[in-house]
């Protein structure tokens, strides 16, 4: 599964909010805004608002997730955006919304205004169901279940299909050569546009006034970057064309192809093909899950196909492609498998699966003989060294409090510690006893974090006991810059004097009695 948070602009959101997410999109010229939906389909947008495309009805960027209460329970099929940016969204019930940047009239309303909310696009629409958008830079398409395609937008390089390069304000019916096909689905370069019919045929709009014929294949998927496209067969052949400045075609060149040239020929069968008109960035996976990506990535020019290490193309542009957006709306695979550290966590303390409890303070706590032995060398010489632990279901712990032996236990289940820096130290007393030098480091952190004037005398003398030199470095340090308070708080006059004779002769050699 995808992982969102490696896109920055998610990190802001919480767990909670993350595990609601459905479908998900990050756009934009830097890749500084975001949208996405939610299982109960409710529509949040965040980042920058460039040119208003986060449809909040204002122009202000915003960190924390607004609700497009415009979309909610619209049931989103397809998303694309433009370069401004403008944002295109079509509905399970074939509605088009648009809203952003209109420079160009990209938003299908008749008008240059820019778009400070979602609005229905229905000019030339009406009974129509949109199934499939996609966008350019600055121009749009819409495919209907007819296998109609609409255009609009800037026409520069007759990208809209309409025989002119006038600026289409309205959606338009491209018709011409396309009449009497049916086309299955579209995309967008940055000054251009394919359709692909059912017969396979590829149709393509770039410094034509109508569509021209490229290419047929019996059934292909296409995608379009910045000014390159792909096709992948049904065979799973991958055919490239177009501009290939950064390498972006994969031929192991930067030569320029007017037609398809195949590709990846010594690979194994591709599955799938990666590609957005804001970035001059490929990618492609294949049947055995193996991810390559080539192009611009970071900068540099791949002119070959790389082998990564991701199991995702989506991965390829959050990482490598710039800006670092999604070349396609994400959809999020929440589902009930759990990783084996999630299920190892999920069946720590289960009575149910467990064949061993410890007894501490008259609590059980259950664990696996098995989960014991491979993460512990102390557990590994109990069971197997024919202790007399080896042989009993029930083992009694006297030495050692029920939270920091719970703690412990739970560490081997999870590597993860959560204690008050108080119980920290029994913790560390025991990861001392038992060798645990991940744990002892991890005790240390907690207490770091948790020192304050009160306890930092009973740290500092827990870390002079367990031996934790860099802990007690710390905890001196502090007990000297917080040395007037300190020397009021009960634990400063409770402590053994020979270690006060030892403090107050150390922090003389500081300097702390200096006037």
């Amino acid at each position: 599964m995808v992982d969102v948070s490696k896109w920055p602009l998610f990190t802001l959101l919480s767990a909670q909010e993350l595990a609601s997410i459905r479908q998900a999109c990050i756009f934009g010229a830097s890749a500084n805004e975001a949208i996405y939906i939610t299982h109960d389909d409710e529509v949040y947008v965040l980042g920058l608002n460039c040119s208003n495309c986060l449809g909040t009805g204002d122009s202000q960027s915003t960190i924390v997730a607004k609700k497009l209460d415009c979309l909610t329970g619209k049931k989103l099929v397809s998303l694309s955006y433009g370069s401004g940016p403008h944002v295109l969204l079509a509905t399970e019930e074939g509605e088009l919304y648009a809203w952003g940047h209109n420079g160009y009239s990209q938003l299908g309303n008749g008008t240059t205004n820019q778009g400070v909310s979602p609005i229905l696009v229905t000019t030339n629409l009406q009974n129509k169901k949109v199934t499939e958008v996609a966008c350019g830079s600055h121009h749009s398409l819409a495919l209907t279940h007819e296998g109609e395609v609409f255009a609009w937008g800037y026409n520069n390089c007759g990208q809209v299909g309409s025989g002119s390069t006038a600026n289409q304000p309205t959606p338009r019916k491209v018709s011409n050569c396309l009449q009497n096909k049916v086309m299955v689905s579209i995309a967008c370069g940055q000054t251009s546009s394919m359709a692909v019919a059912d017969n396979g045929e590829v149709w393509d709009e770039t410094n034509h006034l109508y569509p021209s014929f490229l290419w047929k294949y019996a059934k292909c998927n296409i995608a379009s970057g910045y000014a390159h496209s792909l096709a992948l067969t049904d065979e799973g052949l991958l055919y490239a064309w177009g501009a290939n400045t950064y390498g972006q075609l994969g031929t192991g060149n930067k030569s320029n192809q007017l037609s398809p040239v195949q590709v990846m020929t010594e690979k194994e069968r591709i599955v799938e093909i990666a590609a957005c008109h804001s970035t001059h960035t490929s990618a492609a996976k294949t049947q055995s899950g193996q991810v390559y990506m080539w192009g611009q990535c970071r900068g540099q020019s791949i002119v070959l196909p790389h082998l990564t290490h991701f199991s995702s193309t989506d991965d390829v542009f959050a990482c490598f492609a710039t800006p670092s957006v999604m070349w396609r709306l994400l959809s999020m695979e929440h589902d009930d498998f759990l990783t084996v550290a999630q299920s190892l966590k999920k069946e720590f303390d289960n009575p149910e699966t467990s064949d061993l409890k410890f007894s501490v303070d008259g609590k059980y706590i259950h664990v696996h003989k098995a989960v014991l032995k491979i993460r512990c060398e102390h557990f590994r010489s109990m069971f197997q060294s024919n202790w007399n632990e080896d042989m009993k279901e029930v083992i009694e712990i006297d030495q050692f409090s029920y939270p920091v032996y719970r703690s412990f236990l739970e560490f081997l289940y999870t590597d993860s510690v959560d204690l008050p820096p108080e119980d920290a130290i029994g913790l560390l007393d025991l990861a001392t006893s038992y060798c645990e030098n991940r744990l002892k480091k991890l005790c240390q952190h907690i207490i770091k974090r948790g020192i304050t004037v009160e306890n930092a005398f009973s740290l500092l003398s827990a870390a002079i006991r367990y031996d934790a030199e860099d802990l007690e470095e710390f905890c001196f340090k502090f007990c000297v810059n917080h040395l007037t308070e300190v020397t009021q708080t009960a634990a400063f006059w409770q402590i053994d004097g020979n270690m006060l004779k030892e403090f107050i002769c150390r922090a003389s050699h500081c300097g702390a009695f200096k006037n």
